[in-house]
């Protein structure tokens, strides 16, 4: 499936709510998706993605990493827990599908 990234264009992400999570390790998502953005507060890296069907996802770590636990928290390279937001489950199988077929 095609897909366009925050890298490529601005995306509207406003009413996405929490579909999923999955594991799969930093490089992966880079690999697939490029260069997240920045997170803030509770997240440090994020991917907003609108699929060639006009699905949304955004993917970001949540509450694991160092903007929100300080030196508690995990360096983004070693985060691997990720939640997939969207308007509907299709985003989430998407992205799982993309990330199942790059490892």
């Amino acid at each position: 499936m095609n897909f366009k990234t925050h890298n490529d264009t601005h995306i509207d992400t406003s009413g996405c709510g929490l579909m999923g999570r999955f594991s799969a390790d930093y490089e992966t998502l880079v690999r697939v998706f490029g260069e997240p953005t920045a997170g803030f507060d509770k997240t440090d890296a994020e991917w907003h993605i609108r699929f060639d069907d006009g699905s949304i996802a955004t993917i970001y770590n949540w509450k694991d990493g160092v903007n929100y636990c300080g030196d508690k928290g995990l360096p983004v390279h070693l985060i691997d827990d990720w939640h997939v937001g969207g308007k509907s489950m299709r985003a989430y199988y998407t992205v799982y599908d993309l990330i199942k077929k790059a490892k």
